[in-house]
């Protein structure tokens, strides 16, 4: 069967955020299915989508309702075919697609780890006693609360740009970014230092980018899976699979990550109470083909140790 490609009169239409890390992860999409199969840009039409997370942003995201935030309105634009594909960033993805649409591409993983971002020098353990932690991400706020109590914890939403101003402005006296955005952004000029996993373990698929397709599109179903990245897919099995069996949302803090190497997947897991006084954590190893089934018995691990309530503010 021959694939009817797209063109400039008839392209491929990709729905997206309209932040500029989000445009950029769908002119990257667009850009590797433009060089897999030799198509012009014209080809390829991005459509910004503005989500409920992107509109609102004077309130927490755990008030307004988890994951769904930031890709509700980009699935319902999907369903009803007004875009072909969706480009997500894959730690805000919840675990389940509705009904008819599928997530089955991933792009090469950035940089997995949170950067540290402040004017001050010091890192974590510089931060002054009592001073403002900007953060709006529940493990991070858990996490900063277990190793530093002594600090205060601030909401603190919006894109690079934003939360560099609130810096400056000295709404907060550090925050935390993805390292694969300010990469992605080629943003080298933000203050930003990066924290190792053990020092700080990232979200459930951090760095990861999502391709999301309706399940009887055919013809993006062939060409996503030219862009696809085998490797990333199985880390993102594994970490999925986790934040799948602890019912994870934005509502619990949870990090995790999963690395291959040998063809041995290592995955650890944490989580933490959200006040920050405790955090339960595992490590574990499988062969990567059984990375999914690790996830799982590792959260189901996690979850009998941590009992009852442990996710409920003390």
């Amino acid at each position: 069967m021959t694939l009817d490609l797209p063109t400039p009169s008839a392209p491929l239409r990709i729905g997206t955020r309209g932040s500029p890390l989000a445009l950029a992860q769908a002119h990257e999409t667009r850009n590797r299915l433009m060089t897999a199969f030799d198509l012009p840009r014209e080809a390829f039409e991005v459509q910004v989508i503005q989500t409920t997370g992107d509109r609102v942003q004077d309130r927490e995201l755990k008030e307004l309702g988890g994951k769904g935030l930031f890709t509700r309105e980009i699935e319902l634009a999907m369903i009803q075919e007004g875009i072909d594909i969706a480009v997500h960033s894959m730690k805000d993805m919840p675990v389940l697609q509705p009904g008819g649409l599928v997530l089955d591409c991933y792009l090469p993983r950035e940089d997995v780890r949170d950067a540290f971002v402040s004017f001050h020098d010091g890192g974590i353990d510089g931060i002054p006693a009592g001073a403002r932690v900007g953060t709006s991400s529940l493990r991070r706020g858990a996490q900063m609360r277990l190793r530093r109590p002594d600090v205060e914890i601030v909401g603190f939403r919006g894109n690079v740009q934003t939360r560099l101003r609130k810096l400056t402005e000295g709404v907060a006296h550090c925050t935390f970014l993805a390292q694969a955005g300010l990469n992605r952004l080629g943003r080298k000029d933000v203050p930003a230092r990066v924290l190792e996993p053990e020092e700080m373990l990232p979200a459930i698929a951090q760095g990861a980018i999502g391709v999301e397709r309706r399940a009887d599109d055919m013809r993006a179903a062939t060409m996503l899976e030219a862009i696809h990245d085998a490797p990333t897919a199985e880390l993102l099995a594994a970490e999925r699979a986790f934040l799948a069996t602890l019912d994870g949302s934005c509502e619990t803090p949870i990090a995790g990550l999963a690395q291959v190497s040998d063809g041995t997947l290592r995955l650890r897991g944490q989580i933490l109470r959200p006040d920050g006084s405790e955090a339960l954590e595992d490590d574990a190893s499988a062969p990567v083909e059984d990375g999914a089934a690790l996830g799982e018995e590792m959260a189901l691990r996690l979850l009998e140790r941590a009992g009852n309530g442990f996710f409920d503010w003390r």
